[in-house]
């Protein structure tokens, strides 16, 4: 059958009405946000793992986005949330590196924090701050938190409930998240008790315990295991908010040290990992039998918990119009607590290991998966090659609902990548980091420049091109003068000094 030139005009005018028309009456979705703690690039199956099974995820990015250049905000655990929340990169957060409120007293002291709430938690952000969750709660969406915060102990300004968060369930403070079998967890403002002894962490094995039996180790499995109690309340904030338009930060303390999980999850991994060498324990983590086989099941754990997510937006008739956004808030954890990098090739194509992955600003230490699933508006099985981080979640999900302000963020919406349209680019990435020695980083186009031990008074800057060496193991600084001098304008650029003396890089001026 023949179609006249008329009749294709006609047509393509009606598509275009009904683009457009889908565009405008499209409701804002509701939003899940599903962060894991120090999960590599390289440990999801979509991104190339060939020992741990993600098979959930890996169906979340067939029916999605996966994108390759995703950086996280900083290479460890609180600054990297607070830039999230806040749009702001580390140049000008006011939480650039782990900041344990120390002054109050012996904030390490894991049983002294249980009994002590005044020692529990991290300094708290100010209350001046303009977070994810109230951007969204003026936006109409209720708001819940579930996992690990990490920016405001208890009864300061800084809990989640003072910034933006209608519902929260989990970790207060990220030391207390080194026990998996916590002795309480925070919901809301409330300390909510478990039937769990306290173990402090870093309690090693028995000395006269053999390490190859199993019963050796059963007073580091509990009753009640934190990322299942929490688990528990993501799927209820859904199904008491199906009728709300609603935004749920997932922050799994999955799989951050220590190796913890219930003997059932582990023992597929036991058979398919074989024999190896038992943990005994260390000065922050538990002793494990089986630390590769507990390492892999506590990824693959996760992994059920995002199915279980999914299959519950399905069963209530939710998922279509859900946007769901999977990352991590940095790399890997190098060799400790019994964690092996090498043997999963956490980092993936990038250098792991110490020195690499987690607390450094190498590739191994925020380049992060992130994989996106929006039915209907977000085209299934794509992959895209944008470069982006943490600070442009802000503006995206702004972008996304509809908020509109004046104020000034770092970031830039990727909406439009997610939509299949032009999207802008970022002119540079941005991260320093007070910690590790300091440092300072620089992503501009293929090219990467690096910074270390600038609290030894260092300002060489590593240069690297990362279309040839993604694991930057070449410095080609002293062939591209002009390139690093561009790089450490920028480095000048974006820096401001920090309003928290400890995050201090005196080299550069701060005072």
């Amino acid at each position: 059958m023949k179609i006249s030139f008329l009749t294709l005009i006609l047509l393509s005018f009606l598509t275009l009405i009904k683009c457009n028309y889908f565009e405008e009456n499209f409701p804002a979705p509701n939003i899940i946000y599903i962060l894991a703690d120090d999960l590599g690039y390289g440990e999801l199956g979509i991104y190339g793992q060939k020992i741990i099974r993600t098979p959930h995820i890996d169906a979340l990015a067939r029916e999605g986005m996966r994108f390759t250049q995703h950086y996280s905000g900083s290479p460890v655990c609180a600054p990297s949330r607070y830039i999230l929340l806040t749009g702001l990169h580390s140049g000008h957060a006011h939480i650039r590196g782990n900041d344990e409120w120390a002054e109050r007293g012996d904030v390490w002291n894991y049983a002294a924090a249980v009994a002590d709430a005044s020692l529990e938690g991290q300094r708290p952000i100010p209350d001046s701050t303009f977070t994810l969750g109230e951007m969204l709660q003026k936006s109409g969406y209720t708001t819940g938190l579930v996992g690990k915060w990490g920016l405001g102990a208890p009864g300061t300004i800084g809990t989640p409930n003072k910034q933006g968060f209608d519902y929260f369930f989990g970790y207060n403070c990220q030391r207390q998240a080194h026990n998996l079998y916590p002795k309480h967890l925070w919901e809301n403002e409330q300390k909510i008790g478990l039937n769990n002894e306290i173990i402090p962490p870093g309690t090693k094995l028995d000395s006269l315990a053999d390490p190859n039996d199993s019963k050796s180790y059963s007073a580091f499995e509990q009753e009640q295991y934190a990322p299942s109690l929490m688990h528990e309340r993501a799927l209820n904030f859904i199904e008491k908010n199906k009728k709300n338009q609603f935004f749920l930060y997932y922050a799994s303390p999955l799989p951050h040290l220590p190796l913890q999980i219930p003997k059932k999850y582990q023992r597929k991994y036991r058979e398919i990992i074989g024999s190896e060498l038992p943990y005994t324990g260390g000065k922050s983590y538990f002793p494990n039998q089986y630390p590769r086989a507990t390492y892999a099941a506590m990824i693959s754990y996760l992994d059920q918990q995002v199915g279980e997510l999914v299959h519950k937006l399905k069963t209530l008739g939710l998922y279509d119009n859900t946007l769901i956004i999977f990352t991590s808030d940095n790399g890997p954890t190098y060799d400790i607590g019994g964690v092996d990098p090498h043997h999963f090739n956490s980092a993936g194509p990038f250098n792991t290991g110490r020195g690499w992955g987690k607390g450094f600003t190498h590739e191994g230490g925020i380049r992060v998966p992130m994989i996106t699933t929006w039915p209907k508006r977000i085209l299934a099985n794509t992959i895209t090659n944008h470069l982006s981080a943490f600070w442009d979640v802000f503006p995206t999900l702004a972008e996304v609902v509809g908020y509109k302000d004046n104020q000034q963020y770092d970031g830039i919406s990727f909406l439009p990548t997610l939509l299949g349209k032009k999207q802008s680019e970022h002119d540079y990435l941005y991260w320093e980091f007070p910690a590790y020695g300091g440092q300072q980083a620089v992503r501009k186009n293929q090219w990467k420049a690096i910074r270390k031990d600038l609290h030894k008074d260092n300002l060489n800057t590593a240069l690297y091109d990362l279309s040839k060496d993604p694991r930057e193991e070449t410095d080609i600084s002293d062939q591209y003068p002009k390139k690093v001098a561009e790089m450490e304008a920028i480095m000048l650029e974006a820096h401001t000094d920090p309003s928290i003396y400890k995050f201090n890089l005196n080299i550069l001026g701060d005072k």
